[in-house]
């Protein structure tokens, strides 16, 4: 019983900022600030028609489609052929290269915004969207190469074998053979890839300030109103920047259980 009633708790204290910010964006203003409060949501889009309209949601929401998607595209493309390659030389080469990867990431964002933001100025890409698209694919290739990494390590060498005796190049074993057999690493990784790139804040924060380049992180935490804080368009903003990833992550919750626990269970 204690242990259930744990679990209840923890669920609560989970899903309670998410279930309020999910009833706010579907209030109206009237509803927001009542007193006594009404904690069930009359179905209203007044906030979300009031988000795209006055504050130019679609736009923030464009914005992160093509940063976070072309950042994960490009992430996979890399972290599929260096996690091929580290998956297929001895482990006695191949783990010193994964902890120096894993090393590089450990750096924190502050340490690291400095250089970036300098090198960006320097080669012109501040307020551009490769200026966000290439510091979020160095953040999140060196995670996407330690999972594809473990993936490729558990299909065996021989079906790639057999390829090559039935004439294959190498390039195309990997492509007909390894590629398929791994989908379920890539697709974790590339899930993982994308969430970082679609909540990154800090770094988006500092490198683009131009409004028609900024994400939706950016873009809700700038919502400004006139006199007071306008919650329920922040409210309605954050349910349609957090639903697509509640959805992509439940829809392929398999895959991303059995990537990241690739390499976890040998025999």
């Amino acid at each position: 019983m204690v242990l259930l009633a744990g679990m209840l708790f923890a669920l609560v204290f989970s899903l309670a900022p998410f279930l309020f910010f999910v009833t706010t964006a579907f209030k109206t203003q009237a509803q927001v600030t009542a007193i006594p409060p009404r904690w069930l949501p009359s179905g209203s889009l007044e906030f979300f028609r009031s988000a795209i309209s006055h504050y130019g949601l679609f736009r923030y929401l464009l914005n992160s489609l093509i940063v976070a998607g072309t950042a994960t595209g490009v992430t996979i493309c890399l972290g599929t052929f260096a996690g091929y390659g580290l998956a297929r030389l001895p482990r006695r080469c191949s783990s010193p290269i994964l902890l120096g990867i894993l090393a590089c990431a450990m750096f924190p964002q502050i340490a690291i915004a400095g250089p970036i933001w300098r090198l960006l100025r320097f080669i012109g890409w501040l307020n551009t969207y490769q200026g966000l698209i290439f510091p979020y694919v160095a953040l999140t290739l060196p995670l996407a190469v330690w999972i594809l990494t473990l993936f490729f390590r558990q299909i065996p060498e021989e079906l790639e074998f057999a390829a090559l005796v039935d004439g294959c190049t190498r390039a195309r074993a990997l492509r007909s053979v390894i590629l398929p057999l791994s989908a379920p690493g890539i697709f974790t990784a590339a899930i993982l890839s994308f969430i970082y790139a679609w909540n990154e804040f800090f770094l988006a924060l500092l490198i683009v300030t131009d409004p028609a380049r900024q994400t939706m992180p950016v873009g809700i935490a700038l919502f400004q109103g006139e006199h007071t804080i306008p919650w329920g368009e922040i409210a309605a903003a954050s349910f349609l920047t957090t639903a697509p990833l509640v959805l992509l992550v439940l829809f392929f919750q398999k895959r991303i259980v059995s990537g990241l626990s690739a390499g976890a269970i040998k025999g």
